[in-house]
């Protein structure tokens, strides 16, 4: 058991650490990490045994003694390991990922090893790495050869195989799927070629010493080559390495390490080196490959010439000749061309082609004579094989073809230049004087310079070579020219040199038919074959079309006329000066030639290279142009067919009669590569115009159902040839599907004229392409089969022929699908405008069609596969990704495609691990600014990174789509249940597959351990945007926002490992920065919404600390629970804190990031274009992008401004051309910085959202007491503070302004809370230790200087820092200037939050604090809030006339909600204005004269809101707010008087709204059975609007003392004016609390307006008519009022509180108050009312009005039941009696004592609410908040509970207050009336009636102007009293007004009176009216 857990352990500790050294490596030496290096070197002391031991299996120590681990026991013991690793590889066993692991292990070792040697200090090449790194492996590498690293390595190579390792394994059972044996065979070759280019590296470097050498020579000579005659890759890196050892080319150069190096080089430093190896190769025994032997020993050979000019070295020198003799006789050039350079692996590295470059050089160079010799021998042989050809004999057999080899190898060595060295140009000399004035006279760009001496050597070998040339070397020769002419410098000069030996100057021996190796003479030969097979042309109407016997052209001409087409294709291609000059070139006319000789009968092979040779013609637009009319013209495909011609001519013919039958189609190849090439170069559109139907159809017609759709038919010879053919003809299809754009021309038939008559046009071949694949075309259902069969192919993972080609028309397949699908809807568009009858089908349907093959739905499917082969296709997967990504957009198609995927279990694995294989990749890479020639490897990894970034579009795409989606089967969402029910889980737990989730994940957590964060986000910057964005999204949907939070709380801990490394600032890539940003605090916000809301409080607080900390970070427990002794710092720790200790919180250093100034590019300076519609143009182009911002299409822009220059008239227009693209260059570089600006802007501003969301949730969704009241003041303040200043800074962009003021709006509003709270905290139990508290509520702080870090003043902030913040918010509004009102519309609302700071918080009103004298208030000292707000007001004062001016004109103009919150604004700053300088600017400047005349517009408006469906309520809105302003302003007795002057009161008589009263339904009475909603009912809706205006009524009389009677006299105007709606709402039977506020507003105002002497102030002339209808109006007012003392005085009122009572619930309870308060304060307005009237028309008691008769029944027949509730309580003939008020009276004496009660009950519980039950905190909160009690906290509980006590002691006060009043009034009128009735009144039936009479005269004008009916005056009332009256009356008297009641008042008067009112006038009138009925009684 013990020893299987010491494998355990050691499998665990192996294949890790393998990959981690591997991983720090690359990052030291590849990835060039400074922070790697120091690892490396502790990664390398630590594994060195590894790199000693190199792939020895350790041994174990067991009981039994040691045990080696052989092969086996690593198998098993990397099962272990491979359990863990299994979900990466899914559909494995752990047994068969173990032998992956055990294989990738030691892959890692081998590669770490090759890159620690390249990193070497050497000769061949430097990496540029630091010198302590390169000394590091420098000398760690030398301590391994010393250990004997090259025997370990060679060892290695030789044992392990390929085949022997499988045979192993499949005995082990250790094989799998052919995926997996294909990995593991790469794996293992990839270890043996590491360990090879170990070894090939170290020899570049630093060669190999003797013995190393000597065992390298040992290895070698086993060597044997393959089946196809190649040199393994790694036998050839071990012969590299060899030829490495003998290099001694340095010693040529004069460098400054030519010294060092030769010291260093054992061949010279080494005894008996030179020796040795000489002995060794000169007489050893023949190698197994005599090739590989001579190609040693040419090295040796040339190495040993190399050394001969040294001094100290004479031996063997003399040897080279020999052994270089023995080489060439080994035909070294002959296998140096077979297995060397045809080995596949040999254009993959730069130094073997360097090397192979060096040794024929250096063998030409060096060894001239060698070269001459092997001339002489050439010549030699080419005549004895003249001569034997003469005399008619076979050539002899023992011929040697050295030079004609050498020259093949030169040709194939500079054939491929995959690294655009241009070694080749080594073999021109340029500065030798030419007589073509045509070459540079300069060597690599210096003029005149003298070439090297190798170079004039090599020069001459290539001249010489081509003198007098013998016809056996002449192919040969040509494909020498043909390699050295690769390359854009060598075509030049091989062109010339061909150009040279033709010319007629040339000072050739061959007589004056010039050289055959020349432009004139081949030119002249094709000519004369044309002339010569044109006679033999067949005419057209021959029956059959075959080539006829050759008469022209014999086999070897035919070899000689391809070679030289070959060298003439190679410089054309390749210099565009040739190909011009060759073209214009008045004798040789080349295309014309090749065209003609292609009408004639050659053999196809002839004619495939003459048309190569015109696709390379046709690179160039000039040329293509022409070169398709000729083609046209040659009829080369047959387009036009003359009348009665019976036969078809042309290559289609050859297609299908010749090529087909001899199964081989290079003619076909050639011409599609020709059309191809001309597509791309040129386009005509009316190509073939007068002789046919213009246009490209016949070609695209050959090319599709000839080529194509026939291919798979047709037979071929070399397998390979099928797919090439489907490869060139596809490549046609993408390149004019590619260049099509739809336009809405092609959607119409084009007629053209042609002999005589109209027909109709062909349309593009872009058109015919789209309509064929937007339909089931054939050529659809083809390439949908190709699809399908190019997986099934790719699935086998067997090389077959043709498998590149096969990819790439597979590639060219899916981008065709690709482009199809971007274009459709704009094709699909302008098919639906036109009126063509075509019908198309969106691409995206017909690929979920049935396919006929497998009878499923499976394209999509096969597309998808191709993911699955994303590491070995990174192209097919990319673009299968693409289209994927495209079709995922539609939902419907979603769901079929999810049900497509899963529905095969194994498919299904497949694609899943497809995916996720694709987002691991580690290959890939993102290039910022990628270049179009990058090499292969970064090309590579460009697109498997944009394979990635397809793949994450996909999901975010399918992610806004419905249930079940792409992106929840991809990211292992359950598709079967709920979303929300799946559980997420680490790969392989519960069987659970490594998703695309996991793959997401572990980008982003990638270097999270690490201090320069994740590694995306440096490295891949757009990949980590999207990453972040899929998890935001995943975290903002509801359905999967449960399951993804809680894994990634729980396994990951992603959000904070992620959050620590914000901010991400990297300035090359903001764009992406700042979007990771964003999405990372979105998320990060929802977090820590949840973990609020699900109480996971130590979750929120370790984020809470994470962001607001300015603390250095402490490391956090593991449990997450830290930092918990941070919960109780208090203020006084932040404050005296060292501030040297402080950081920056994080918080801030994330908007310190976000860089608020914008660079704007330059404007454009065009010299040729207009500017304004140049800017129009790209306006048109604009268009929204994926992320919706609106950028322009610069592609489209440039074909726009392209197709404008082409269509310029004209010369001049040529003439002007380059010039006017140089300008179109500049115009696209401005819209591409102008689209980077927008974009810039965008993900600024998305930053900015997403802080501003982030900082809101922390405010305001986080608990409160998790940040102390201190510290969130302090954190609020730096973040205005930090905010302001960002966006108040010049260069901020101003597009920004809006975020910030809603972040702005945000933190104001939040610190007007946190300070309010705190100032509230002292009525709670007090806090130890915070005694400022107390001070703080006195107002004695006092800022002392010096002590600004020490909180002062008001807040825990200071007044200091309060004061800042004004300053900001105004000079931010300031900035605004006259545009942003929605900006200012925020910032209002902060600086309305601001000023709230200042207003004094709702005090309850204990009835303590009127205890104090007058004098002890006004002498108390200013406290903190008057002084906070006095000081706020100088600071508003200050900015003076311009911030007035901003305000007003927001108020009266703009936008709804900005006027409304400038109006509230001016509301608050007036109140507190005691300079009272705004009113005057309000006044002087128009504003106020505005804003009332804005009522008469106001009125049309809300006349439609009371409709029953209203149109929006904005107008009732900013009505309302107006109102409340004009009523602050009239609260002022200055603003009072001007709004007077402005009419206001006049404009309100004027609106018509008033009279527009709903009817009330009496069954939705008190407004409480209807359910609420959000637009109020019409009455309710019509009181919005009523209600200020009486309110505005009120306090205008209230405040106009010196205008009393005028105001008073506008308003009874008003009232007049809506008589009809005043009595209505008198009459009113409704008891809902509106009603009643109705009624309270209305009784108030009548009690002052509707007075004796103001109709006298009525600005009208009043006749006696009117004044009678005035009287009439005020006589009904009056009666009304009064009778409303019996329906809210009396009895009835009890009955109205019972009805309330049963529909009383919840939150109605408040209602109740309402309600309660109401009825009191309109008893109030009508008492006042009446002691109004009696005061001011009977000045003294013997002229009292009676008001009331003098009957008391009221108080005593009130209690019984009333039959009728609904008819009038007062009838209206006569006055109520005495008894009503006599009712009052007691009612509110017992209300009193009720209320009193009440009130000192509640002020108590306030005081004590910690101590209150639960169930009774819970009832309060609900009457605030009635739903979701209990989801809040304790802590919010209790400041709910609070606000409502505070609430039920001012309304208990207010009552109070107005019972008080009642009973004095009350009182003052039961003793007038007593004293009238009891004193002074005559009754009727009395002998004293002429007094009576008497009285009533004088008293009869004064009650006219009351009454409207004479008959019905108060003095009938009087005169019908009798002595029986006035005796029951005191009766009545005596008996109500008893000890009882008397002894209550009196108690209320030393309870409340005493403090509150007139102190003794109870008492006073108590004592008189006792008196009075004592006196009567007596």
């Amino acid at each position: 058991m013990i020893f299987f857990s010491k494998l355990f352990f050691l499998a665990a500790s192996l294949w890790g650490p393998y990959k981690d050294i591997w991983q720090t490596v690359v990052n030291a030496i590849w990835k060039r990490q400074p922070e790697a290096i120091h690892l490396l070197d502790q990664v390398l002391k630590k594994h060195k045994p590894d790199f000693i031991s190199l792939y020895r299996n350790p041994v174990i120590n067991s009981s039994k003694g040691q045990l080696n681990c052989g092969f086996f026991w690593w198998f098993y013991i990397f099962h272990s390991v491979g359990e863990h690793q299994q979900p990466h590889f899914p559909g494995l066993t752990r047994g068969l990922v173990a032998v992956l692991l055990y294989w990738d292990g030691k892959r890692c070792i081998a590669n770490s090893l090759r890159a620690l040697i390249q990193s070497r200090r050497g000769k061949t090449w430097t990496l540029e790495l630091s010198t302590e790194l390169v000394s590091m492996t420098t000398r760690f590498t030398d301590e391994l050869m010393e250990q004997g690293l090259t025997q370990k390595i060679l060892t290695l190579v030789s044992h392990i195989n390929v085949n022997n390792e499988f045979e192993k394994l499949q005995r082990e059972r250790g094989l799998g799927s052919e995926k997996h044996r294909k990995e593991v065979s790469d794996l293992i070759k990839e270890c043996r070629q590491s360990l090879a280019e170990s070894l090939f590296v170290w020899t570049c470097q630093s060669p190999l010493s003797k013995d190393d050498t000597l065992i390298l020579i040992s290895y070698l000579e086993k060597v044997t080559v393959e089946a196809d005659g190649l040199l393994d890759c790694v036998n050839l890196s071990l012969l590299m390495a060899l030829l490495y050892c003998f290099d001694v080319s340095f010693l040529e150069q004069s460098t400054e390490d030519r010294e060092d190096l030769m010291h260093q080089l054992p061949l010279l430093i080494e005894r008996q080196y030179i020796a040795t190896i000489h002995t060794r190769l000169q007489d050893s025994q023949p190698w197994k490959l005599p090739g590989l032997q001579a190609t040693v020993r040419l090295a040796w050979a040339l190495a040993l010439r190399g050394i001969s000019q040294l001094s100290d070295v004479t031996e063997f020198t003399e040897a080279d000749e020999a052994m270089a003799e023995l080489a060439i006789a080994d035909d070294v050039f002959l296998f140096l061309t077979e297995s060397v350079v045809g080995s596949e692996n040999f254009y993959q590295e730069e130094f073997y082609i360097r090397k192979i470059h060096n040794l024929v050089t250096d063998f030409l160079a060096l060894m001239p004579m060698k070269v001459k010799q092997l001339r002489n021998r050439a010549d030699e042989d080419a005549r004895m094989i003249h001569m034997s050809m003469q005399m008619g004999n076979e050539p002899p057999i023992s011929l040697r073809r050295d030079l004609e080899h050498l020259m093949l190898l030169i040709s194939e060595l500079y054939r491929k230049d995959p690294f655009n060295l241009e070694l080749a140009l080594e073999y021109w000399c340029p500065s030798e004087p030419l007589q073509s004035s045509t070459i540079m006279g300069s060597y690599l760009g210096v003029a005149h310079q003298r070439p090297p001496q190798r170079q004039v050597v090599l020069s001459k070998f290539v001249r010489q070579m081509g003198d007098l040339l013998p016809s056996t070397i002449y192919i040969p020769y040509l494909k020498m020219l043909r390699g050295l002419a690769s390359g854009p410098q060598c075509a030049h000069y091989c062109f010339s040199l061909l150009k040279v030996n033709g010319s007629s100057h040339a000072e050739n021996i061959q007589g004056t038919g010039g050289s055959p190796v020349s432009w004139e003479h081949f030119f002249r030969s094709l000519m004369l074959y044309h002339e010569h097979l044109r006679k033999d042309l067949p005419s057209a109407d021959s029956v059959q079309y075959r080539p006829l016997p050759l008469r022209g052209i014999t086999q070897k001409e035919q070899d000689g006329l391809i070679s030289f087409l070959q060298l003439t294709t190679t410089i054309v291609k390749w210099s565009e000066n040739a190909r011009l000059a060759l073209c214009e070139h008045p004798q040789w006319t080349p295309v014309i030639v090749i065209l003609g000789l292609l009408q004639c009968s050659i053999p196809p092979i002839l004619k495939a290279e003459l048309l190569e040779n015109l696709t390379a013609f046709g690179k160039s637009p000039e040329i293509a142009a022409s070169l398709w009319q000729s083609l046209e013209y040659a009829q080369i495909l047959q387009t036009v067919r003359a009348p009665g011609q019976r036969q078809a001519t042309g290559i289609e013919v050859e297609l299908n009669e010749v090529e087909s039958r001899c199964e081989e189609y290079p003619l076909t190849r050639a011409f599609c590569q020709l059309i191809s090439t001309l597509v791309e170069s040129s386009f005509p559109s009316n190509l073939g115009a007068g002789l046919r139907p213009p246009g490209f159809d016949p070609y695209l017609q050959f090319l599709r159902d000839t080529v194509f759709l026939r291919f798979r038919t047709r037979a071929y010879r070399i397998a390979a040839e099928k797919w090439e053919v489907a490869e060139v003809v596809l490549e046609v299809f993408y390149k004019l599907l590619r260049d099509y754009e739809p336009q809405l021309e092609d959607f119409a038939d084009q007629y053209v004229e042609l002999q005589g008559e109209e027909i109709i046009a062909h349309k593009p071949p872009g058109f015919s392409l789209m309509y064929h694949l937007l339909n089931e075309s054939p050529m659809l259902e083809l390439s949908l089969s190709l699809l399908e069969e190019g997986v099934k192919q790719l699935d086998t993972y067997a090389p077959f022929p043709g498998k590149t080609h096969l990819e790439k028309a597979v590639q060219y397949c899916l981008a065709l699908l690709n482009l199809t699908l971007q274009k459709e809807n704009l094709f699909m568009d302008l098919l639906r405008e036109s009126h063509l009858s075509l019908i198309v089908t969106p691409l995206e349907q017909l690929l979920q069609g049935i396919n006929p093959r497998t009878k499923k739905a499976d394209n999509v499917v096969n597309i998808a596969r191709y993911l699955y082969h994303g590491n070995s296709n990174p192209e097919l997967a990319f673009e299968s990704a693409k289209i994927l990504c495209c079709i995922s957009c539609n939902s419907n198609i979603q769901i079929k495609l999810v049900g497509d995927f899963t529905h095969d279990q194994s498919i299904s694995q497949k694609l899943m691990a497809g995916f996720v294989e694709c987002l691991d990749n580690e290959d890939a890479e993102e290039l910022i600014n990628p270049e179009d020639d990058l090499e292969s490897e970064k090309k590579q990894s460009r697109i498997y990174h944009e394979t990635k970034i397809h793949i994450l579009n996909l999901l975010i795409t399918s992610l806004e789509c419905s249930p079940p989606n792409l992106a929840l089967y991809f990211l292992g969402y359950e598709l079967k249940k709920p979303v929300s029910t799946t559980n997420l889980q680490d790969p392989g737990v519960l069987g659970c597959p490594r998703t695309c989730l996991h793959a997401i994940l572990n980008i982003l957590e990638k270097g999270t351990e690490t201090r320069t964060g994740p590694t995306a986000v440096q490295e891949s910057p757009h990949l980590a945007e999207l990453c972040y964005q899929v998890i935001y999204q995943l975290c903002a949907c509801s359905d999967t926002s449960g399951p993804t939070m809680r894994y990634l709380r729980t396994s990951q801990d992603f959000l904070f490992s992620q959050l620590q490394h914000l901010p991400f600032s990297i300035k090359e890539h903001e764009i992406s920065a700042l979007n990771q940003m964003s999405w990372l605090m979105k998320t990060a916000s929802i977090e820590l919404r949840v973990t609020s809301l699900n109480r996971q409080r130590s979750h929120t607080q370790r984020l809470l600390h994470l962001l607001l900390d300015d603390m250095p970070v402490k490391p956090y427990l593991a449990d997450g629970e830290g930092g918990m002794e941070d919960e109780s710092r208090s203020i006084s720790a932040f404050l005296h804190i060292d501030t040297a200790s402080k950081v920056r919180r994080k918080i801030l250093s994330i908007l310190d990031s976000i860089d608020f100034s914008q660079e704007i590019p330059e404007p454009l300076q065009l010299d040729f274009f207009d500017r304004t519609q140049i800017e129009q143009v790209i306006a048109n182009c604009e268009h929204k992008n994926a992320r919706g911002q609106v950028i322009c299409n610069v592609k489209y822009l440039h074909r726009v401004l392209v197709a404008e220059v082409n269509a310029l008239p004209g010369m001049a227009a040529i003439g002007q051309r380059p010039l006017l693209m140089e300008e179109i260059n500049t115009i696209l570089q401005y819209v591409v910085e102008r689209n980077k600006l927008l974009q810039c802007l965008h993900a600024k501003r998305h930053a900015l959202e997403s802080w501003r969301q982030l900082v809101e949730i922390i405010l305001t969704a986080c608990p409160q007491d998790l940040i102390q009241a201190e510290d969130r003041q302090l954190i609020i303040r730096d973040l205005l503070q930090d905010v302001h200043d960002k966006i108040l800074d010049d260069d901020a962009a101003q597009e920004l302004m809006p975020v910030v003021a809603g972040a702005v709006f945000t933190l104001t509003a939040h610190l007007s809370q946190s300070v309010r709270t705190e100032q509230k905290r002292p009525l709670a139990v007090p806090v130890p230790g915070h005694s400022q508290y107390f001070l703080m509520l006195d107002g004695s702080f006092t800022s002392s200087p010096g002590s600004e870090g020490i909180s002062v003043g008001f807040a825990s902030i200071g007044d200091s820092s309060l004061h800042i913040i004004l300053k900001k918010l105004l000079d931010f509004i300031l900035k605004t200037g006259g545009g942003f009102q929605r900006v200012r519309t925020h910032l209002y609302g902060s600086l309305l939050y601001y000023l709230q700071i200042a207003q004094r918080p709702d005090e309850p009103d204990t009835l303590e604090t009127a205890k104090k004298t007058m004098w002890e208030r006004l002498t108390a000292p200013e406290d903190a809030f008057s002084k906070l707000q006095r000081e706020n007001m100088a600071i508003i004062e200050s900015y003076g006339a311009a911030l007035m001016e901003v305000v007003c004109r927001d108020a009266c103009d703009g936008h709804e909600i900005g006027r409304m919150l400038a109006l509230a604004l001016l509301d608050r700053i007036v109140s507190v204005d005691k300079q009272q300088q705004w009113l005057l600017y309000l006044s002087n400047s128009g504003y106020l004269k505005v804003l009332v005349d804005s009522l008469a517009d106001d009125d049309f408006t809300l006349q439609s809101l009371l409709t029953p469906q209203p149109p929006l309520l904005k107008a009732l809105y900013t009505y309302e707010s107006k109102m409340a302003f004009l009523t602050r302003v009239a609260k002022i007795q200055q603003g009072a008087l001007e709004l007077l002057r402005s009419g206001v009161i006049v404009r309100l008589a004027q609106c018509q709204v008033y009279d527009m009263r709903p009817e009330t339904h009496h069954q939705g009475m008190f407004g409480m059975r209807d359910p609420p909603v959000f637009i109020p009912a019409p009455v309710e809706r019509y009181r919005q609007i009523l209600l200020p205006a009486l309110q505005l009524c009120q306090v205008i009389l209230t405040s106009s003392m010196a205008q009393h009677l005028q105001a008073a006299g506008q308003v009874l105007q008003f009232l007049i004016s809506h008589s009809d709606t005043i009595q209505a709402i008198l009459r009113c039977q409704d008891v809902s609390a509106g009603s009643l506020q109705e009624l309270a507003f209305l009784t108030g105002i009548i009690s002052k307006a509707a007075l004796p002497g103001v109709l006298g102030e009525f600005d009208i002339d009043i006749n006696e008519g009117t004044q009678m209808e005035l009287q009439g109006h005020i006589g009904r007012f009056q009666r009304q009022c009064l009778g409303l003392l019996s329906r809210f005085g009396g009895s009835d009122r009890l009955h109205q509180f019972k009805l309330q009572d049963d529909n009383a619930e919840g939150d109605r309870v408040s209602k109740r108050d309402e309600i309660e308060l109401a009825m009191q304060q309109i008893c109030a307005n009508v008492m006042e009312y009446c002691q109004s009237l009696m005061l001011q028309c009977a000045p003294t008691f013997q002229h009292t009005i009676c008001l009331f008769t003098p009957s008391l029944s009221e108080s005593t027949n009130r209690d019984g039941p009333r039959q009728d509730t609904q008819a009038p309580v007062v009838p209206y003939w006569r006055l109520p009696g005495l008894g009503i008020i006599v009712y009052l009276l007691k009612q509110n004496a017992n209300d009193f004592f009720s209320y009193y009660d009440s009130h000192r009950q509640n002020v108590n519980k306030l005081q004590n609410v910690e101590q209150l039950p639960p169930d009774e905190i819970k009832e309060l909160c609900q009457s605030v908040m009635p739903a979701g009690v209990d989801k809040i906290s304790t802590a919010q509980k209790y400041v709910l509970a609070r606000r409502r006590l505070v609430k039920l002691i001012n309304n208990r006060a207010k009552l109070l207050s107005l019972c008080s009043y009642i009973i004095e009034t009350c009182l003052f009128i039961l003793w007038r009336h007593l004293e009238y009735y009891l004193l002074h009144c005559t009754p009727t039936d009395s002998q004293d009636s002429l007094l009576a009479s008497r009285t009533s005269f004088k008293s009869r004008r004064l009650q006219d102007s009351f009454s409207s009916e004479p008959n019905l005056d108060f003095r009938n009332g009087k005169n019908r009293v009798s002595q029986h009256d006035i005796d029951q009356l005191q009766i009545e008297a005596t008996n109500s007004f008893g000890e009882s009641l008397q002894k209550k008042l009196l108690d209320i008067e030393g309870l409340y009176s005493k403090v509150r009112s007139r102190y003794t006038f109870i008492q006073a009138l108590v004592r008189r009216i006792r008196g009075l009925l004592r006196v009567s009684r007596t």
